[in-house]
């Protein structure tokens, strides 16, 4: 069940003191508006490549993602590393690459990097599988 799980964070409890912090974090509209533009790199990338029954990254197939998401090659070695280490299965591999397309996404970024890559793994691991992995 928990590998058709893609994102899983923990979230520690909050400080009274940070609670009470003037607020630092990215508004809501500035992050409605670049989940927009993302979301709009996305509808002309699937029609470039003619998946046009993908509205997003997380609805279309593992072959257009892997034509889509072929991270550089420290990212696929990266990649490759960790499906191994971590017993990825085959829809764990496929949904990595679709949260880091989407994480490239957000940041208007053209190519998958390691750092998208990264990201995306962390993820799907609690901390005790962070641990072991390190």
């Amino acid at each position: 069940l928990l590998d058709r799980i893609d994102l899983r964070i923990e979230v520690p409890a909050v400080s009274a003191s940070d609670l009470i912090r003037p607020d630092r974090a990215e508004k809501s509209a500035a992050v409605a508006l670049r989940v927009a533009r993302a979301r709009t790199i996305q509808r002309e990338r699937f029609e470039r490549h003619g998946a046009t029954s993908a509205t997003t990254n997380a609805h279309c197939s593992p072959s257009v993602i892997e034509e889509i998401a072929m991270p550089d090659a420290s990212g696929l070695a990266l990649l490759r590393d960790a499906s191994e280490k971590l017993g990825f299965s085959a829809r764990a591999y496929h949904r990595v690459l679709k949260v880091a397309r989407t994480l490239a996404d957000l940041e208007a970024s053209e190519t998958v990097g390691r750092i998208h890559l990264a990201e995306a793994i962390s993820y799907r691991m609690s901390s005790e599988r962070m641990a072991q992995a390190a």
